[in-house]
């Protein structure tokens, strides 16, 4: 069992228990001993998380609460976290938390909370000490005195020493690790980079995504109305982005910006939105964004991979010692109160799947909520048996012997092209295709052409209504031949899938929209 404490950093009273998820309020009154009329008798509302180890900090005074650096106003939230401070009002009547556990043991004092460990600066160290002049044991004087432990001691400092120096790098072997000396923009087609002046290459990358993750609209609209219709989504997030920046984290965001491609949204006025927001946050970023479509768009690896062979100095990256944060998560709708509509999509969980990095929503990152739930799409192409059956009935023949006409028959991207050039064109079918032919006429030509010659033939087409197929079938029986129909099954998200792959694989492949794909179904 555990419990969290709430404890005055000036000693005005005793700890204050939080219940794990039962909200505190406090505020001017006989709990914190505060006569200030500038706190108000309700001025915050704490709920502690035990799971995560902090507590939500919500105010609702006039006047401000701040959390380290982070100043709210009446309805802001925000987390503190262990060795954080809270002001309970303009700057005044310091607390910390701490965490422990739930032992059957006499009642603490504020005094049983305060050493070395806890979270008090210089400055208050010295006060608290001016205020309350500290006894030491004779035991300690002794030790320190102690010439025997004065040694040990000098020998630990050695050992410590020595294993530091041997984990450092020699100067030869140390990768291209240099700061960027300027702000910068590259474009590379589809693909546009900034890095910020200051950025540094890292083992450990912190990714995220931009919109509904480090930003959102401050219209509340779904989409910007404007190029200054943005605002920093948490008030935790740039405190966050500080932090693993101090940790040896490279900050990089992936961003797909399709309106860039399609006319909707000019590239310069989203590279100024792009600087103002990585001015905001106040740190060296590096930033990823797809223009279009194709292979750096999200969730297909392209921007993951330029930024890991290209854009990262000499360092690779230890992929679980980094992490990817997005909200397009695949959340059910009401996932979380408040939270009524179900994520657009889920492209940024596929994404960090993809890569191979630890995934968090935005929810779960900055302010410590657990995980919600979610579902990956129905198509999961690491579930399909490569050794499967390829076509059935098993005892089936693909190819006859004999002139006959067959017919495929599915989605766009199924497979149909691949399956009937490896088992039937090579084995003397004629090919008919309307996309390279341009017309079913032709289509229906050639394969008529094969049949009064004695061959079989092959339509290659989607062919998926009675009238397209009854061209065909009106030509086997005009000619007196059979005519077969090879029905392909992959699902609308098998072929959207295929589609996908396809298009980063084959350059000269002009790839299917969804529009397509969608009629065909």
């Amino acid at each position: 069992m555990m419990r969290c404490l709430l404890i005055s950093q000036d000693q005005r009273h005793d700890p204050i228990h939080l219940p794990d998820g039962v909200m505190v309020i406090l505020g001017r009154g006989p709990k914190t001993l505060v006569t200030d009329k500038k706190c108000s008798r309700m001025q915050v509302e704490l709920l502690a998380n035990y799971a995560y180890r902090s507590v939500r900090v919500t105010q609702r005074g006039v006047n401000p609460t701040s959390v380290e650096e982070i100043h709210l106003r009446c309805g802001d939230s925000t987390t503190l976290q262990e060795k954080e401070t809270l002001c309970l009002v303009n700057g005044l009547y310091r607390y910390f938390i701490r965490f422990e556990p739930d032992a059957c043991s006499p009642k603490k004092t504020v005094r049983d909370y305060f050493s070395p460990q806890c979270p008090l600066k210089e400055d208050d160290n010295m006060a608290q000490a001016s205020k309350r002049p500290r006894a030491s044991s004779p035991s300690e004087d002794e030790d320190d005195d102690d010439p025997s432990v004065m040694e040990k001691l000098r020998q630990l400092q050695e050992v410590a020493a020595q294993a530091k120096q041997a984990r450092q790098p020699s100067p030869e072997t140390l990768p291209n690790v240099s700061s960027h000396p300027r702000d910068s923009w590259e474009d590379f087609g589809k693909l546009l980079v900034f890095t910020k002046k200051g950025v540094m290459p890292s083992a450990k990358i912190a990714g995220f995504d931009l919109d509904g993750t480090i930003i959102t609209t401050k219209s509340g609209k779904v989409f910007p109305t404007s190029p200054d219709d943005w605002k920093i989504l948490y008030s935790e997030v740039p405190r966050k982005l500080k932090q693993v920046l101090s940790e040896g984290y490279k900050v990089v965001i992936f961003t797909n910006q399709l309106g860039i491609s399609r006319g909707r949204l000019r590239p310069e006025v989203f590279k100024a939105k792009l600087e103002a927001v990585v001015e905001r946050l106040g740190i060296p970023i590096q930033a990823f964004v797809a223009v279009g479509s194709g292979i750096y768009r999200k969730p297909v690896l392209g921007m993951w991979d330029h930024l890991c062979q290209k854009a990262n100095g000499d360092l690779s990256v230890t992929l679980n010692q980094s992490v990817y944060v997005g909200d397009a998560a695949g959340r059910p709708p009401n996932w979380a109160p408040g939270h009524k509509k179900k994520d657009f999509s889920c492209s940024d969980r596929l994404f960090a799947l993809n890569a191979g990095l630890p995934f968090k929503t935005p929810e779960e990152y900055f302010l410590g909520w657990k995980e919600a739930p979610f579902s990956l799409p129905d198509f999961d192409p690491r579930t399909l048996d490569p050794k499967a059956r390829l076509y059935d009935p098993p005892d089936a023949s693909l190819t006859s012997s004999s002139p006959e006409l067959v017919l495929a028959v599915g989605f766009p991207a199924a497979g149909k092209s691949t399956f009937v050039k490896q088992h039937l064109v090579s084995a003397g079918y004629a090919y008919a295709n309307r996309d390279t032919l341009g017309s079913w006429q032709k289509c229906v030509a050639v394969c008529q052409s094969a049949i009064q010659e004695g061959k079989s033939a092959v339509a290659d087409n989607t062919n998926p209504d009675l009238e397209s197929r009854g061209r065909y079938i009106d030509c086997a029986k005009a000619l007196g031949v059979p005519c077969r129909c090879f029905l392909f099954t992959a699902s609308l998200e098998q072929a959207k899938h295929n589609n996908r792959f396809r298009e980063m694989t084959e350059k000269e492949h002009v790839p299917v929209n969804n529009i397509v794909l969608n009629t065909y179904k």
